[in-house]
């Protein structure tokens, strides 16, 4: 089973290392690491191409904005499963077996994470703490509880939430709906990845959000829209 790990870079140099190291050590020789760089001015291409690995693919992007630069990343995955990444976190060692053995019998998989700050994982906490049911399509319509970091999915699922509608909101949860709608998810309450926070990351998971609570709203029917457009031409 070929695995596709897809990463979207921009100007990531301070924590880029770690995370590359800690994903190429868990790959085999026939996977691959897709990365779209959103247009580095700092060091972030030369740390990638320092590594001469076979394995890393290298798209450039310069669409300034994380939802397009992800697309990027996937619609050049060929693998028969793809694995999300962010360019700033560390995966724990036994993140890609555990992913594996889910997707035999799901559509996509998600798992719990434990958030650091800047550099020490020493006291690093669980995200999800409750015992709380964290899938199903409506739960997470209401209230996403999928981490895109921590997502991974069949190239089957991919197939059918590619090409991004416009102006979507962001991109795990869309691709978490539409493999709630089209198969089986489950989420793994063992934390697989070490989660960044450093105050510029370019999502909120583990922050508090500054949306309205008209905004929270529209964003929801903006995503049941686009859902029903999409099982439209799916159909």
């Amino acid at each position: 089973m070929k695995v596709s790990v897809c990463m979207a870079t921009y100007n990531g140099e301070k924590y880029l290392r770690a995370q590359l190291d800690s994903i190429l050590q868990q790959l085999d020789f026939n996977d691959e690491l897709i990365i779209s760089d959103d247009g580095s001015t700092d060091n972030t291409l030369k740390i990638i191409e320092s590594y001469k690995d076979s394995r890393i693919k290298v798209y450039y992007s310069k669409f300034k904005n994380i939802v397009l630069n992800f697309e990027n990343a996937l619609k050049h995955a060929s693998g028969d499963v793809v694995l999300l990444s962010d360019q700033d976190d560390i995966w724990m060692d036994n993140k890609v077996e555990i992913i594996l053995s889910h997707l035999k019998t799901h559509s996509m998989v998600f798992s719990n994470v434990l958030v650091f700050k800047d550099g020490d994982v020493s006291n690093a906490n669980l995200f999800f703490k409750d015992s709380k049911r964290k899938t199903g399509f409506f739960n997470n319509l209401y209230k996403s509880n999928i981490i895109g970091a921590s997502m991974a999915f069949k190239k089957s699922t991919l197939d059918k939430a590619l090409p991004f509608p416009k102006e979507l909101p962001m991109h795990d949860i869309w691709i978490g709906l539409i493999a709630e709608i089209i198969g089986s998810t489950y989420f793994e309450e063992e934390p697989l990845i070490y989660y960044r926070r450093h105050g510029k990351n370019a999502s909120l998971t583990g922050e508090k959000s500054e949306n309205s609570k008209y905004k929270m709203f529209t964003i929801r029917l903006l995503l049941v829209v686009k859902i029903l457009k999409r099982i439209f031409r799916l159909k």
